[in-house]
């Protein structure tokens, strides 16, 4: 789209040499023109927008290197474009088209006050940690995600960049406002609620942190969120247990069973709040999968599951992942499944 700003000067007629005389109103008129123009010429911008470049589309899913599905090894950053608090004309566009993650104004750039557990609940004494899977800035620090660590079984990637929407919508900016969502909610029925990472750091924590961040807090309960980057038509939320693993510095041996349940829980009150249905590319169709190579499971020693809430790389899932009413959504229903699993 062609623009015309105070900076546009189009060519003016040639003047027609006609002798009459000017008057003083008009000689008047001049100067005062003039002086309204230097104003608006130093006061104006082109639009208010800073020119826009978004983040692409990365072609790995997204659990960290614990990543659920498909998931590609990890680089500095997305394959072109600039990172995800990048702003300006694709942030107005996507807030006009619902594909945008701004429509609430959450920028996961910056931390909100975490607030405090109400004095009285239902989960009061229980303790929940949240683990938004990625954070904004790994794709700045490639030497240090790239970093292999320990999960027990083997050695992985230290984490990933997580992967993004068609249109340019991170996942970690996803997980960040669906994490900030669910710990108000926790916090109104009287949980303490800690997080791996709140946009805080400049990248990490890596996934053997992460497990130890939850066992540290001896949490009743721990949730990793994600969203999913696989194929387009594939569409829909599961759940991730740990599977039993007793290598190394890895035994699942005693969650496994609670994790299941928390699983279980979750799922079925995802699918109530949200509306979504499981997914149609893991799980048979429950919702549910069991995994014994992810590191923020492995290593746990508390209760833990991943969610991936939806694809973020088909197009009608994405549609609901970028819309903010949705993701309150999936804040309520992960909220209650943990409850569930908590006041049992």
């Amino acid at each position: 789209m062609s623009y015309v700003g105070p900076e546009f000067d189009p060519s003016q007629p040639p003047r027609r040499s006609i002798r009459r005389p000017l008057t003083v109103a008009a000689a008047a008129l001049v100067p005062t023109c003039l002086a309204g123009y230097l104003v608006y010429q130093a006061t104006s911008g082109p639009d208010g927008n800073e020119p826009a470049r978004s983040l692409p589309a990365s072609s790995s899913t997204s659990a960290d290197p614990d990543a659920p599905s498909g998931s590609s090894s990890p680089s500095s950053s997305p394959s072109s474009g600039t990172g995800p608090s990048d702003k300006g004309k694709e942030k107005d566009k996507n807030d006009k088209d619902g594909k945008g993650g701004d429509a609430d104004d959450n920028d996961s750039a910056t931390k909100p006050s975490g607030g405090h557990p109400a004095a009285n609940g239902p989960l009061k004494g229980k303790v929940v940690v949240i683990d938004p899977g990625h954070n904004p800035g790994n794709f700045r620090h490639a030497s240090e995600i790239n970093r292999r660590v320990d999960i027990g079984t083997n050695r992985k990637e230290c984490d990933t960049t997580g992967t993004s929407t068609n249109h340019g919508y991170t996942e970690a900016k996803f997980t960040l406002d669906v994490a900030r969502k669910l710990r108000t909610l926790l916090h109104k029925q009287g949980a303490t609620v800690e997080f791996t990472q709140d946009g805080d750091r400049p990248w990490g924590p890596c996934v053997d942190e992460r497990a130890r961040i939850g066992n540290k807090a001896h949490a009743d309960a721990v949730v990793s969120i994600h969203a999913d980057g696989s194929g387009a038509g594939n569409r829909g939320y599961h759940v991730i247990m740990p599977g039993k693993v007793r290598s190394g510095s890895a035994d699942t041996s005693a969650i496994v069973g609670p994790s299941k349940e928390l699983g279980e829980r979750i799922a079925g009150k995802f699918l109530s709040a949200t509306g979504s249905a499981p997914s149609n590319y893991i799980g048979g169709g429950t919702g549910l999968d069991t995994r014994t190579d992810l590191g923020g499971l492995n290593l746990s020693t508390v209760p833990k599951v991943f969610i991936e809430c939806g694809n973020m790389r088909d197009a009608k899932d994405e549609a609901l992942l970028t819309n903010p009413a949705w993701r309150q959504k999936a804040a309520q229903g992960i909220s209650e499944g943990i409850a569930g699993f908590l006041r049992k």
